[in-house]
C-alpha cells in the first residue's frame, strides 16, 4: 500500500543519513520528491538517479535553506517543476559541538542559521502554496537533545528546541487552513556520522536506551511517512520521539 501516492514532497538536507532515507521512503510510497543538498553534490546527484527507480518524479536542488532568498526561489522552482507542494520535511541540520566556554559566536550563529532559520525560511515560503491549496503537511526534524539538552551542545540543543516551539506555533496558526505541523525527535540513530565513533562510546550510549540499541534511519523515515500520510490527518502540533525510549 502506497501511503503518499500522487503527493509532492520536499525533503531538505537529503544527501545522506536520515534525510536521504526519508526521501527514499517517500518515493517508495508513491510521492514525487524534490530534495535539497548543499556541500555533498555527488551524493545529491547520485540520490536523484537512485530514486528514479521508484517511478515517481524526482529532482534534486542545490540550495542553502538558511538563506531567505534561496529558500523562496527553491519553493518557486519546485512549484514550477512539480505543479504543487503538499509535504515539507525540514531536515537540514549541522552540529558544531563544544562547551559553552569554548563556543565561538560563529559556531552559535552557524548552527542557528542552518538548523532553525532555515525552517522559518522554507516554512514561510511553502505555507503560501499550502494556504492556497487549503491543505499541507510540515514535518520538522528536531532531536531528543532539543527536549532534554546535552552538555557540549548548547547551540544544537537551542536550535532543536526552537524547532519545537516554532512547529507548535505554526500548527496553531495554520490549522484552520487544514495545514498540519509536527515534529519528529530522533534519538541515537546510526548514520555515517555515528559510524566513525569509538565502539566503546556507542556501547555506553546504547546501554542507557531502554531498547538497548541505536535506531536505524528507516525507523525515523517510517515515522515521517506516517505523519505525512492521511493516516495522521488529525495529528498536529505534536512531538514524536523516535528514540528507543530515551525520553
Amino acid at each position: 500500500m502506497k501511503l503518499l501516492e500522487g503527493k509532492t514532497a520536499l525533503v531538505t538536507g537529503a544527501s545522506k543519513g536520515i534525510g536521504r532515507m526519508i526521501a527514499q521512503k517517500f518515493a517508495e510510497h508513491g510521492a514525487n520528491v524534490a530534495f535539497t543538498y548543499l556541500s555533498s553534490v555527488e551524493k545529491g546527484e547520485a540520490l536523484e538517479q537512485e530514486l528514479q527507480a521508484y517511478g515517481t518524479k524526482v529532482k534534486g536542488y542545490r540550495s542553502d535553506a538558511s538563506k531567505f532568498d534561496e529558500a523562496e526561489k527553491l519553493i518557486t522552482d519546485i512549484v514550477a517543476e512539480f505543479g504543487t507542494l503538499n509535504i515539507v520535511v525540514n531536515n537540514a541540520g549541522i552540529t558544531k559541538d563544544g562547551l559553552l566556554m569554548r563556543m565561538t559566536e560563529e559556531n552559535w550563529d552557524d548552527v542557528m542559521n542552518v538548523n532553525l532559520k532555515s525552517i522559518f525560511n522554507v516554512t514561510k515560503a511553502a505555507s503560501k502554496i499550502m494556504m492556497k491549496n487549503r491543505a499541507g503537511v510540515f514535518i520538522n526534524i528536531s532531536s531528543v537533545v532539543g527536549v532534554q539538552g546535552n552538555a557540549g551542545q548548547a547551540n544544537y540543543a537551542a536550535s532543536k528546541a526552537g524547532i519545537i516551539g516554532f512547529s507548535k506555533s505554526i500548527a496553531k496558526e495554520l490549522g484552520s487552513r487544514n495545514i498540519r505541523a509536527n515534529v519528529v525527535a530522533p534519538g541515537f540513530i546510526r548514520t555515517e556520522m555515528t559510524d566513525v565513533l569509538d565502539p566503546k562510546v556507542v556501547e555506553g550510549w546504547t546501554a542507557g536506551i531502554p531498547l538497548k540499541r541505536g535506531g536505524e534511519t528507516t525507523e525515523v523515515a517510517d515515522a515521517c511517512v506516517f505523519l505525512a500520510s492521511d493516516m495522521a490527518t488529525y495529528i498536529t502540533g505534536q512531538v514524536l520521539a523516535v528514540d528507543g525510549g530515551m525520553l
